[in-house]
């Protein structure tokens, strides 16, 4: 792609609704009243075109998948859908706890390299 053309950026792009219903249903191997259904239990909200249809994300098709992986081994969809959204934001706080972490170390290490040679010396 040229720097002329966004596009390029919005394919490589997780949260760009590229992919219709009927696409997003083919490739998740499932039916459009399945995206519906976990639409309506408010798991992922598809944007919608200029014409009003539904457009999927690859983050949301990620979340589908999910969903749809735990509605075949059994669970109830809008149990599958709470499971889907809790498992969404354990990892999220797991980053950041981790971004916090890495932070508190870098600091750490900070002080401890400002704080050589003012200390007691042992003779």
């Amino acid at each position: 792609m040229t720097a002329d053309n966004p596009l390029g950026d919005r394919l490589d792009d997780d949260d760009y609704p590229a992919y219709t219903m009927g696409r997003a249903a083919e490739m998740l191997r499932t039916t459009p009243g399945f995206l519906r259904a976990i639409g309506e239990a408010r798991l992922i909200t598809p944007l919608r075109s200029e014409g009003g249809h539904r457009r999927y994300s690859r983050y949301q098709l990620r979340i589908a998948a999910r969903a749809r992986e735990l509605v075949d081994k059994g669970t109830p969809i809008e149990a599958a859908c709470r499971i889907v959204i809790l498992e969404d934001q354990l990892e999220e706080a797991q980053r950041i706890n981790a971004e916090y972490r890495r932070a508190a170390s870098e600091a750490n290490k900070a002080a401890d390299g400002s704080g050589r040679g003012s200390g007691p010396s042992s003779s």
